[in-house]
């Protein structure tokens, strides 16, 4: 699988340490930076551009996911979710990493780097990459109704009206 990583200062040695251990997995690792620590670094056009990659990747047939790191992961995610057909989510648990891929086939993890051990990010992110979207009806459902906003604005019919 092809993998892109974007990060901030925070994440920045995370994202180096796991470059090497997904690329002893097995994975195409590609990193969008920063290069270097700079503690006033801005995310998001280095999580953007992770993001546009997934995509671009995705819509070539090429099986991609992205691995955004920060601080807290929040801000990495949001920048992320920006790219229309991304469905970036932020993991702080074995949980959250399985239910993310499981049920709303997330192309994107974003993982607070100040928050968790190198152990732990490392069990979130493999468990994320092994786990396959369900495809019940009811997330493929939810899913589209997300991509359809995203594309046009719609949405269902307000019960309330």
């Amino acid at each position: 699988m092809r993998i892109h990583i974007a990060t901030d200062h925070a994440g920045l040695e995370f994202s180096t340490q796991l470059q090497e251990h997904l690329r002893a997995a097995g994975h195409d690792v590609t990193d969008h930076g920063p290069i270097a620590y700079d503690a006033l670094d801005d995310y998001p056009a280095f999580c953007i551009r992770a993001a546009q990659a997934v995509v671009a990747d995705q819509a070539a047939g090429i099986e991609a996911a992205g691995i955004v790191f920060g601080g807290s992961g929040n801000g990495e995610q949001i920048a992320a979710n920006k790219v229309q057909g991304i469905r970036a989510a932020l993991v702080w648990n074995l949980s959250t990493a399985e239910l993310a891929r499981e049920h709303n086939d997330a192309n994107v993890i974003s993982i607070g780097a100040r928050q968790h051990t190198y152990d732990e990010v490392t069990s979130f992110i493999d468990l994320f990459l092994a786990t396959p979207f369900s495809g019940e009806e009811r997330h493929v459902r939810r899913i589209g109704q997300i991509a359809d906003f995203e594309r046009d604005g719609s949405l269902l019919p307000d019960p309330r009206a």
